[in-house]
């Protein structure tokens, strides 16, 4: 068996990270005991991604519209200007 260090996508420690429970599709969760936040490996939806999120940021900011911000990150428009108005 094979231990695979996880590192954490907030503060990049990879000492503190542990198990912590499943979603509710049954992806496996992990917390990070020094920042005290959870997270997924890899997320089953695009809109979940907090990289995704930042694009949607940097291409609307740069004058992209939501149309076409979606049709290119491959999310739902309804996404794209829920995240737009959460900026």
């Amino acid at each position: 068996m094979v231990l695979e260090a996880v590192a954490c996508k907030h503060c990049g420690q990879t000492q503190q990270v542990k198990r912590y429970s499943t979603t509710r599709a049954g992806t496996q969760r992990y917390r990070c005991y020094d920042c005290s936040r959870t997270f997924v490996q890899t997320y089953t939806h695009k809109a979940r991604d907090p990289l995704v999120n930042e694009q949607i940021t940097q291409m609307v900011l740069n004058g992209a519209g939501i149309r076409d911000t979606a049709r290119i990150l491959g999310v739902n428009r309804n996404t794209v200007s829920t995240q737009f108005e959460k900026k």
